[in-house]
Order: structure tokens, then sequence, then C-alpha cells
């Protein structure tokens, strides 16, 4: 591990060095820059743990001190060095397993309302909240790319970007089938009902990755339609792109320019077509080869939200906590947390047993 640990360094230094200089042109840039932050947490457990190393053995040679008091300072120290050093062994070891190549890059959000009707379409707008104000916790940035309302003030689509620190490794387990029970507005007899809404998460894709030819391409405007203001249904402002090749098809409408309307269409096409893609290596490679958590599997139910009695239950990991409230109100670390837990350890025990 130290060897592989060590290479990983140089590699390291070999990017900064790389990144200081002068003339790089915007991909090279962006492929650098990601590889560098997929290291940079590897190569920070590293070296703590490379100068607690240092300040044991110095603190050993000091047990050869002919000062009592020296001796004694030594002691204590190494008392306060071992655990330090065994947390730190641990915490490389599970830096050093498989990681996500998509960790580090921003999301796009897609949340649309299932089973349910309007109650679906509210719980939709409820769950854009939530992460909104996840990421205002965590301080990342959110833009609303497009959207698709309902009569009750709710949305039957609503796409989002986030951008900031490793947005993906943290949100990645979020895809699935997220259920509701709860007493509608509208129910006027008091009884609880289930509604259901897909969430998906998706790796902003770079420009390295995927590229659109214009042949490929069937872009058109039109009038946008439902509640949008002054203007925005009087001119031709929204796009319907469809990518003829995979036939995925993006609309946006959200923008007044149909310029922004179109930019945000393709940044949108362009994460689905690489979700497609990395769906399809990661089936040819093994159908097996996640486990349920990260699957993103939209099939699944993963989450259920019971508002009657304020309780969370996330069906994959068999946690649940009833403080649903704070949860709904973007206080998601403690669900992030153990979801990510769980990975790991499922990540430790494949390792495991791959060796002799």
């Amino acid at each position: 591990m130290f060897e592989k640990l060590e290479s990983v360094e140089r590699r390291f230094d070999d990017i900064e060095h790389m990144l200081s200089r002068s003339g790089l042109d915007g991909k090279e840039l962006t492929k650098l820059s990601r590889e560098r932050a997929q290291m940079a947490d590897v190569v920070e457990g590293y070296r703590t743990y490379k100068a607690l190393v240092k300040r044991r053995d110095d603190a050993k040679a000091m047990l050869n001190e002919n000062d009592e008091g020296m001796r004694e300072l030594a002691k204590e120290e190494l008392a306060e060095l071992e655990p330090a050093l065994e947390a730190a062994e641990k915490s490389l070891i599970l830096l050093m397993l498989p990681s996500d190549p998509n960790d580090a890059k921003n999301v796009i959000l897609e949340v649309r309302a299932g089973t349910g009707g309007e109650e679906a379409a509210l719980f939709a707008a409820d769950l854009l909240r939530m992460y909104t104000r996840y990421a205002d916790r965590v301080g990342w940035k959110t833009e609303l790319l497009s959207s698709t309302g309902s009569e009750k003030g709710g949305f039957r689509e609503a796409i989002m970007m986030i951008e900031g620190h490793k947005v993906f490794s943290r949100l990645k387990f979020e895809s699935g089938v997220h259920r509701v029970q709860r007493v509608p507005d509208t129910e006027a007899q008091g009884r609880v009902h289930t509604s259901a809404c897909t969430v998906a998460i998706l790796p902003e894709a770079d420009e390295v990755e995927i590229t659109l030819r214009p042949e490929d391409l069937d872009i058109r405007v039109c009038r946008a339609s439902g509640a949008g203001g002054q203007s925005v249904n009087t001119a031709d402002s929204a796009v319907r792109i469809v990518h003829l090749p995979t036939g995925i098809v993006v609309e946006c409408q959200d923008e007044r320019s149909q310029l922004k309307n179109k930019e945000r269409g393709l940044k949108i096409l362009k994460a689905r077509i690489l979700e497609k893609a990395q769906n399809e290596q990661a089936a040819a490679i093994s159908a097996d080869r996640k486990s349920q958590v990260g699957s993103g599997d939209r099939s699944e139910r993963i989450r259920t939200y019971n508002f009657p009695q304020g309780r969370l239950t996330d069906h994959r990991i068999n946690l649940t906590i009833y403080k649903l409230a704070e949860v709904v109100n973007g206080d998601l670390d403690e669900v992030l947390d153990k979801l990510g837990m769980n990975h790991q350890a499922e990540l430790l025990k494949q390792e495991l047993n791959k060796a002799p």
C-alpha cells in the first residue's frame, strides 16, 4: 500500500508542477485539475501519516537520552502518537479504496413527480427545496436549469445544477424512488396518502468526455407553455433538443432567452448521455458489481418520508431516524454520512475478499 501511496504522491507533485505552467489549453487544464482533485485527500492523508511517523521515530530516539525529563516527555509523546497513527492508517486504507471517477464532479439533479398526482408534484417541490437548503448549508452553488410546474405550486419536473467541492461523491446515493406518506392539503377527511418521486443525480459531463456533433442534434424552438410571467410565453424562446443517436430528448423553457435555454439544454443533454454511456459500461462489465446503495436504479424505492410519525427510513441500509422535519429542511448530514460509511464498508469487504 505504501509503495502505491508514494506513487500517488509523486504523480500529485507532477500535476501541481504542470498546472503551474503557462499555456495550458482548457481541456488539459480541466483534465489535470480533475485528476489533482481526485488525489488531494489521499495525498493529504498520507502526508499527515508520514508526519506522525516522523514524530514517533523522533520520540523513540529520545528514549535513549540521558536526561530523565526528556525520556518522560518522549513516553508521553508516544502514548499520544500511537492511537493517532492507528487512526491515520485506518483513514489511509479507506482513502485507498477504489474511487468513483465522478466523485469530484458537479451534478445535475433531476426530480420528477411519480405516482400520487398533485401531491407527488408538491413532494417534488419539497425534495428540491431540501437539496437546495442542504447545498446552502455546505456552501455549494445551485441553479435551476429547467422546471415544469403544477397547478398547486409543485413541480412535475425540476432540473438543478449543483456546483461545489465533491458534490457527486456526497449526493450520488440519492438516486432512486423517494416515497412520502402524509395527509395532503387537499384531503378533507385526514387520510394519509402515499405518493412518490424519482430523483436522479447525474455527474456533469466535461467537454473532454462528451462531444456533441451538430449533425447528431435536432434542435427546434417553440413558444414556451405554462405560467411564465409577462413575456416568456410571447416569443419562441423554448428549446427542444433531440440527440438522434440515443433518442434522448431535452426541453428547456425557463429563460426568456432562446440562447440561454439552448445552453442549459445542451448541458443537461451531455449529462444524460454520459450517464447512459456509464450505465451501459457498468452493465457490460458486471450486472452484480455495484451494491444496491450504489446502483442508482430508479425503479428501487430507496427512502420513505413518513410525516405523521416524523420518521425517515432509508431501506437500503435499514436506517430509521425520527428527525424528519430537520431532514426536509436540509439537515441531510446524518443520512449522507451513514450511506457513505456503508458504501465504504462494502468496498472494504470486496477488497478483502480479493486478497489471497
